[in-house]
Order: C-alpha cells, then sequence, then structure tokens
C-alpha cells in the first residue's frame, strides 16, 4: 500500500476526534484471530503491526499500541490502520474507555481510508504508449517515439495534436516493458519538480524573511514535505502533479517551518499571509485523482 494520501500527513494537523458521549468500553485483549459471528461477515480492520484487537460496534479492529512520554491517550487513523499512543502508566481500561468514546470517529475514519484505497487501486497507472496522468494539475499523454533522443535526457513535453492538453514524447521503443516506461517518465517528473520546487522557494523565502539552504526530493510515504532548523526542506517530487498554487501552498508550509516549527495559531498565520486561501489548497492535497504509482 502506498500511503500518498493518508490522513496523518505533515501538512494536514491530526484530525481531533470530535468528543461523544460516554459507552461501555470495550475490552482490548492480545491480537488472535477474531471471532466471527454466524451467519455474519464481521468488518476487519487490523494494521499490520497490531499488538492488541478490541470489538468496536460491529466491526474487529486489530490496533498497534504505543506506548511513551505523552500526557494524554491519542489515535492517529492512516492507510495501515488505527494506532493507538498513550503515556506509559496509563492502564488499559482507561484506553479502552477513551476507544469506546471516539469508536464511531475511528470507524468513520476506518470506513472512508478503505473506501478511499479501494478507488484509488482502480486508478492504477497501465504503463503503455497512450496511457494518462497530470502534470501541473493538466492531462497529459505518454507517447512512445524511438525516433528521438531529445537532447539526451529522454523525454520531452509537446502539444497535443486533439484538443486540449499535451503529450510527453518518450525516447522509447513501441515494445518497452511497462518498468522502463515508468521509470523514463519518474526521470523526467522528478527533473521538473526540482527545478520548479527551487524557484518556488527562492521566490517565497523573502517574503517570509527565512533562507532555505538545501532541497532533497522525497520519496516519503507519509509526508508531502519537511523542514529542518538549518534549512533543509523536502517536498515529494508526486507533488508534479497538482497545479501550481497547490504546490506554491505546501512551498510556503514548509519554508514557514522556519519560522514556527510547529502547527500552532502563529504557524497558521505565517502561512496566512502569504497564502490566504491555504485551507482550501490543503484540502485538494487529498485529490482522489492522483493515480498510485506502481
Amino acid at each position: 500500500m502506498h500511503p500518498l494520501l493518508r490522513y496523518t500527513l505533515d501538512l494536514f494537523e491530526p484530525e481531533s476526534p470530535p468528543s461523544g458521549s460516554p459507552q461501555s468500553a470495550p475490552a482490548s485483549v492480545p491480537l488472535e484471530p477474531a471471532p466471527t459471528v454466524p451467519g455474519c461477515a464481521t468488518p476487519q480492520f487490523r494494521h499490520p503491526l497490531a499488538n492488541l484487537q478490541v470489538r468496536l460496534g460491529m466491526a474487529q479492529v486489530g490496533y498497534q499500541l504505543k506506548r511513551g512520554k505523552r500526557r494524554t491517550i491519542g489515535f492517529s487513523v492512516g492507510p495501515d490502520g488505527l494506532v493507538v499512543s498513550a503515556p506509559k502508566w496509563t492502564p488499559l481500561y482507561q484506553i479502552d474507555a477513551a476507544l469506546a468514546e471516539k469508536s464511531d470517529w475511528i470507524l468513520r475514519k476506518l470506513v472512508d481510508i478503505r473506501e478511499r484505497h479501494d478507488r484509488l487501486e482502480d486508478q492504477r497507472i497501465e504503463w503503455r504508449d497512450g496511457a494518462r496522468l497530470l502534470f501541473l494539475g493538466e492531462p497529459v499523454q505518454l507517447v512512445l517515439d524511438p525516433s528521438h533522443a531529445f537532447a539526451a535526457v529522454g523525454a520531452e513535453l509537446r502539444p497535443s495534436s486533439g484538443p486540449g492538453g499535451s503529450c510527453l514524447h518518450l525516447a522509447l521503443a513501441q515494445g518497452a516493458a511497462p518498468a522502463q516506461i515508468r521509470d523514463a517518465v519518474q526521470a523526467w517528473l522528478m527533473r521538473q519538480a526540482k527545478t520548479l520546487f527551487e524557484q518556488r522557494l527562492d521566490h517565497f523565502a523573502p517574503q517570509l524573511q527565512v533562507q532555505w539552504r538545501k532541497l532533497t526530493l522525497s520519496s516519503a510515504g507519509t509526508r508531502w514535505g519537511s523542514a529542518r532548523l538549518d534549512g533543509g526542506i523536502r517536498l515529494h517530487w508526486r507533488l508534479i502533479h497538482f497545479r501550481p498554487a497547490v504546490i506554491d501552498y505546501v512551498v510556503v508550509h514548509e519554508l514557514s517551518h522556519l519560522r514556527v516549527m510547529d502547527h500552532s495559531p502563529r504557524f497558521w498565520d505565517t502561512v496566512r499571509a502569504v497564502v490566504p486561501d491555504y485551507a482550501s489548497l490543503r484540502e485538494q492535497l487529498k485529490d482522489e485523482s492522483i493515480p498510485r504509482w506502481v
């Protein structure tokens, strides 16, 4: 599973579960084959690193419990499933009570992410001549064109002969393997990403009165970007699929961390000063039109 669109990305603050009415707490038990109800299919959600399981509503949920130096119990629902983070001293019955209180929110997120994953599975790119993908928010059609070397970079973007869109001509034979096509497209996209990201970092850094020092293209599965106090910026190369305004939001987001290294109100005020509509742009990072890259 490629969790590019998970809910706990760096660019989205973890959504706080809404308060619910207290319920009788379910009992977490060590992980084992989930019980089934005769004549009824029990929904199953199981984190690959699950060490406990609990029944929430009609669903059996295997979750990963992490204990550490923190003051409260926290929940994170991502493509792998449910992770519960709790202080080292918290007894299991208190965790069970918290699970019961937030069970509706947890189940809703688990179902949403499973449905999203199923939809993305149907959007896999078929790596062949004529395949389509997004570049800067616009559709691009792949064209295998072995007659050109394209100045030794292996690809060239040209206007489409049809209505709208562009064609990415690849210096590959018609019988090229899917992996060859994928790798050639990725190499071209990463070159475009590095050039554009550097330009946008240079554009916005003076406005935020910060200085970035190094750009690294990331392939991380959990974040679109990150920033370090030493001025290092990491941006996921697949941001190049999104339209420029969304990319600009991510660039400003990470540059703003060079001033405020958290997601406090002061941080969001810093982002808003440069990108007033950042909230709507942030939502577009969940765009399901971005296909799986396999």
